[in-house]
This record gives C-alpha cells, sequence and structure tokens, in this order.
C-alpha cells in the first residue's frame, strides 16, 4: 500500500510517523488536566477496588447468560425438524418481538448440530 507523500515500500518512514504520533498522543494524555475520555475510563477501572471488580465482572457474566438465552434455556421437542442434520431433537423459545397484535417469533436450536432459525 502506498501513502500519499510515501514512496512503495517505504515502511520505515512509515512507522516512524506512527510512532511519533503515538508518543505525541501519550504525552497529550499526560498533559491534559482531565485527560482524553479513553484515558479516563482506563483509569477508573485500574482505580477500582477489588470488590467493585468483582462485581462487574458478575454483572457482565449475568448479561452473557440473558443473552445467551436461547441456548441454555426453552423447551426441548420433537415437533421441529432441523433442516441441516435432518433430526428432531430442538428446543424452542417464543419472545414477542413485535406489536401485541402479531404473532409470536418462535426461535429454534437444534441440539445436535447447533443450527438455529426463527419463524412467525
Amino acid at each position: 500500500m502506498c501513502i500519499v507523500g510515501m514512496l512503495p515500500g517505504d515502511s520505515s518512514r512509515q512507522s516512524e510517523a506512527w510512532e511519533d504520533q503515538a508518543q505525541e498522543n501519550q504525552e497529550q494524555e499526560l498533559l491534559s488536566p482531565l485527560g482524553t475520555p479513553a484515558y479516563l475510563s482506563r483509569l477508573v477501572k485500574e482505580m477500582a477496588s477489588d470488590e467493585l471488580r468483582e462485581l462487574r465482572n458478575a454483572m457482565t457474566q449475568e448479561a452473557i447468560r440473558e443473552h445467551q438465552m436461547a441456548k441454555t434455556g426453552g423447551t426441548t421437542t420433537d415437533l421441529f425438524q432441523c433442516s441441516k442434520c435432518k433430526k428432531k431433537n430442538c428446543t424452542y423459545n417464543q419472545v414477542q418481538t413485535r406489536s401485541a397484535d402479531e404473532p409470536m417469533t418462535t426461535f429454534v436450536l437444534c441440539n445436535e448440530c447447533g443450527n438455529r432459525w426463527k419463524f412467525c
């Protein structure tokens, strides 16, 4: 790749420019009275007590578990056939994803091959 003002294969100048920019950014973070938002966010996380870190980790894990509900929860049934492996070992969940006068959306997970699909 050739950057304007540089010759092809002139990667040493490019890397020096990037290093200079990184150094300048670090200096700006240190010289700024409040720092950049990213620096402050990192600083707050580093300064957190062990108890607060454990609480954040627990909340993150809970959010991940809730997000993966369809993988771990649901009702096992043989009413659905997987189009990928043709087996009938499936788990399904029904969720109201649209307005109340519309039918519920059914999310199906094949317990054999992990294929997922949905239908209304």
